[in-house]
């Protein structure tokens, strides 16, 4: 969702925009990344687009240095780690990425009941917001 947001020639371009307005609207409750997510959003950004300020602009708005506070950045632990691993073990057939995996174990230990992802992969693995 955040690389959509930043690439304006993006499939899901508008549907981010909106994602992000309703988020910074207050509308969708508190909004968590890890700092995985951060990594793949950052280079997947500068992978599809070839433009580094377009990488550092998603690294920015992650990190609350080019907007009000967007979002809270939480960190994969040990414990995460592993059960990502677990969750990656048993569905990578899905096309689901280790960080997905990691995603999915941090919402479980933050109580995290929503994801802002495009991806189908996560469907009946967490309930995404559209």
């Amino acid at each position: 969702m955040l690389v959509a947001f930043h690439n304006r020639k993006d499939a899901n371009h508008g549907r981010a925009r909106g994602l992000v307005k309703r988020i910074l609207g207050g509308a969708l409750g508190t909004a968590y990344a890890s700092d995985y997510v951060f990594d793949e959003a950052v280079t997947v950004s500068l992978a599809r687009t070839g433009r580094s300020e377009i990488a550092l602009s998603v690294g920015r708005m992650i990190l609350g240095e080019a907007t009000a506070p967007f979002l809270i950045l939480l960190r994969v632990g040990d414990a995460v780690f592993a059960e990502g691993w677990r969750l990656f073990s048993r569905y990578a057939e899905k096309g689901l990425s280790f960080t997905d995996c990691a995603s999915l174990a941090l919402m479980e230990e933050s109580r995290v009941d929503r994801i802002a992802a495009f991806d189908s992969g996560f469907d009946g693995l967490a309930s995404r917001l559209s």
